[in-house]
């Protein structure tokens, strides 16, 4: 197998990391980014604007299949996510989505219909995808799978500070409520629920900095580089 051609996933709960770290690895192998999360939230985005329900099974998975959603790395290295057309990045974190997104990625013909999207584009391999369910149901032969995690102070403290810069205005201890309430239910859900892979290497990141959760990540990248070569 080619070096470019390595297949990493790396999943977690919300505010472990994941999506920072997944886009760092990414751009230091040279290989192509996808937030699976961020797909969930533009369809829930979507079905917040039409007037759906966040628990209507069959009118969120006909949604999903026909909403058009690609992702595009900008000149700054920032990575931008399209539906319909339309850059999307900054509405997908506010608050209305974030408290309806689980709901809507718990439902079964939305995940199925997703689930194929995204191991259509991992298919050639090349790819770091990051996401709840990825090591376990998306991309169960990924090279290389990460479960990364942290203490619900830490995530809390990081999705405030996330939220806040797209205009949040509560408090750090109701957005902790809000992620415990999320483990709960991601966890608990029947399909795909928020677990590690057997086979995943599992990551602390309550005391790492970004870079070096990327650099533990990427000196396991070698270490299966260097099997390849043997």
């Amino acid at each position: 197998m080619k070096k470019n051609k390595i297949t990493i996933a790396i999943d977690g709960p919300a505010g472990s990391g994941k999506s920072t770290v997944a886009k760092r690895v990414a751009e230091a192998l040279g290989l192509l980014y996808l937030d699976t999360g961020a797909m969930y939230r533009a369809v829930t985005l979507k079905a917040l604007q039409a007037g759906i329900s966040p628990t209507d099974g069959e009118k969120l998975a006909a949604l999903a299949a026909e909403t058009d959603l690609s992702f595009v790395r900008a000149v700054d290295g920032t990575y931008h996510l399209f539906m319909d057309g339309q850059d999307v990045s900054g509405e997908i974190r506010s608050a209305p989505v974030t408290m309806n997104v689980s709901a809507v990625s718990a439902i079964p013909k939305v995940r199925e219909v997703l689930v194929k999207q995204q191991q259509a584009i991992a298919r050639p391999g090349g790819v770091v995808m990051d996401g709840r369910d990825i090591g376990t149901v998306v991309l169960p032969q990924a090279d290389l799978k990460i479960f990364l995690t942290a203490s619900l102070e830490e995530r809390a403290r990081r999705r405030w500070l996330e939220l806040k810069a797209n205009g949040f205005s509560g408090t750090q201890e109701e957005i902790a409520v809000d992620l415990e309430r999320r483990d709960a239910f991601d966890a608990g859900r029947a399909v795909s629920p928020l677990k590690p892979a057997p086979d995943s290497i599992i990551i602390d990141t309550s005391m790492l900095g970004i870079e070096e959760v990327v650099g533990r990540i990427l000196t396991l990248a070698s270490s299966f580089f260097s099997r390849q070569e043997d």
